[in-house]
């Protein structure tokens, strides 16, 4: 048990440091500097490492660590041409398998999203990166393959961690948080179709603004990691 807690302690703190940009896109860290971070041992770090790298989130370097992804142009494209093919599954499944009380999950974290991105009051982008990321988690969950989800956490959290949110429009922000209260109907009417559609547009919508992005100034995409 006491190696459990240790995993997910590490796991949790080298996370959360990847996600606020602390360790940054191909930074190396190492066994040793975590452990000192978190007061465990090198052998649930090395465990945690393991699962970040399945996770997507690291790359394990023999004898020397991990490095942290590279958010570059290209994996950006990767990675929302991934989300693209997979989530849109993951959300007709999720019409055949959500319960009441998942849509009524579901539907609170979409309507804080569109509040916070009416009112875009301070602090509100990362409000509003942790509420997407949070609700996308949801319903890949309540798809019932437990697969998909292992492989979707770093794509899924991509956007927070390029704080992409920071560079959208304001109608923007609308309209990503609209896509997601109009998921939460389809799902609710159990319609697949709806639901995949809706979660294939979403996505597509988000990747060509961070395009955008990133043709108007290559190197703020780089400086949003």
């Amino acid at each position: 048990m006491q190696t459990t807690k240790a995993v997910e302690k590490a796991y949790t703190f080298i996370r959360a440091q990847t996600l606020k940009g602390v360790y940054s896109s191909g930074l190396r860290i190492t066994e040793q500097e975590i452990a000192d971070a978190t007061g465990v041992s090198r052998t649930p770090v090395r465990e945690a490492l393991r699962r970040l790298q399945a996770e997507g989130f690291l790359n394990l370097i023999p004898n020397q660590g991990a490095a942290v992804t590279d958010w570059g142009a290209g994996s950006i494209s990767d990675i929302f041409e991934l989300r693209a093919l997979l989530e849109p599954y993951g959300a007709a499944r999720a019409a055949e398998r959500v319960t009441p009380k998942a849509i009524e999950e579901l539907r609170g974290l979409a309507e804080r999203q569109y509040e916070e991105s009416l009112r875009r009051a301070p602090g509100y982008v990362r409000r509003i990166g942790e509420l997407n990321s949070r609700f996308h988690r949801a319903v890949q969950e309540s798809s019932g393959n437990a697969r998909l989800l292992a492989m979707l956490p770093a794509l899924i959290d991509a956007p927070l961690v390029l704080k992409t949110f920071s560079r959208y429009e304001p109608a923007d922000l609308v309209r990503s948080a609209s896509h997601h209260l109009e998921i939460v109907s389809a799902l609710e009417a159990r319609d697949g179709v709806w639901a995949s559609s809706v979660m294939r547009s979403h996505i597509q919508a988000a990747h060509v603004s961070l395009r955008q992005i990133h043709h108007a100034n290559p190197s703020r995409v780089r400086a949003t990691g």
